[in-house]
C-alpha cells in the first residue's frame, strides 16, 4: 500500500507508542503522538490526520469520551486500544464512534491489518454511486437495488435491502445491534438482537454461499456483525 499522509497516536505508555509508531510507519509518511487527551484532540484538529490509534487509559480523560469528541467533528478512521475487553465495553466504544479496536496486548501485525481495513475503507467509494459491487461472486447494484450471483437474480425484500445497504456502508467495520437496529428500524421499538437474528439468517440464506459458514456476514459475538471489507 502506497504511504499516505498522516497518523496520530494517542498514547501515554512509551513503549506501545514505538510500537505502534513502527507499525504504522508503513502506511503513512508521518506519525504525531500525544501523550494527553487534551493534546490529542488539539492535534487531531491542526493535523486531520487520515487515521488515529487511540488508548482509553489516557493520564486526563478517559479515551471513551476523546473518541466522542473528536467524531462529533471528524470522520477519520480511530482505532482505540483498551485493556478492557468486555461485550459491553465494546459496544460502548464502538457507539462512541470508533471504527475498531484492539484489545491490550496485541500484535503489530494484528495492528497492521486493521489499519490496512480501515484505509481501504475509507479509499473506497460510497455504496450506490458508481459502479455495481463485485464480491464474493455477487453483483450488487444498490442504486438499481438489484443483486445477482452468476447470472442468476437474488431478491431481496425492503429490509433485507436496508439491512445490506448498512453493512455496505460500514463495510469492514463492526456494527452494534443498536446501530444496525437504528439504521433499519428508525421507528421501530423491540428487541435489537432478536430483530436481527432472524433478519440476518435470512440474508445470509439469500448472499452466502454457505449461510452456515459465512463468508460475507461475520457475527461478533454479543456486540454485533461486521461486513467483509470491501
Amino acid at each position: 500500500m502506497a504511504e499516505r499522509g498522516t497518523a496520530l497516536v494517542i498514547e501515554d505508555e512509551p513503549q506501545i507508542v514505538t510500537a505502534v509508531s513502527r507499525a504504522l510507519g508503513e502506511s503513512f509518511d508521518r506519525v504525531l503522538h500525544a501523550s494527553t487527551a487534551a493534546d490529542g484532540i488539539d492535534q487531531a484538529a491542526a493535523a486531520r490526520p487520515d487515521l488515529i490509534v487511540l488508548d482509553l487509559g489516557l493520564p486526563d480523560r478517559d479515551g471513551l469520551a476523546v473518541c466522542q469528541e473528536i467524531r462529533g467533528w471528524s470522520s477519520t478512521p480511530i482505532i482505540v486500544l483498551s485493556a478492557r475487553d468486555s461485550d459491553r465495553d465494546k459496544v460502548a466504544l464502538l457507539d462512541a464512534g470508533a471504527d475498531d479496536y484492539l484489545t491490550k496486548p496485541f500484535s503489530t501485525a494484528e495492528l497492521q491489518a486493521r489499519v490496512r481495513v480501515q484505509l481501504r475503507r475509507a479509499d473506497a467509494a460510497l455504496p450506490g454511486r458508481g459502479e455495481p459491487i463485485e464480491i464474493d461472486g455477487l453483483t450488487i447494484d444498490l442504486a438499481g437495488r438489484t443483486i445477482r450471483r452468476d447470472d442468476r437474480h437474488i431478491h431481496l425484500t425492503p429490509t433485507e435491502w436496508a439491512l445490506l445497504r448498512s453493512f455496505l456502508k460500514s463495510a469492514g467495520k463492526t456494527l452494534t445491534h443498536g446501530q444496525l437496529f437504528s439504521a433499519v428500524w428508525p421507528t421501530s421499538a423491540g428487541d435489537p438482537q432478536q430483530y436481527l437474528r432472524v433478519y440476518v439468517a435470512a440474508l445470509r440464506r439469500k448472499i452466502e454461499r454457505d449461510p452456515l459458514r459465512p463468508n460475507l456476514i461475520f457475527t461478533e459475538p454479543g456486540v454485533g456483525y461486521r461486513f467483509t471489507a470491501l
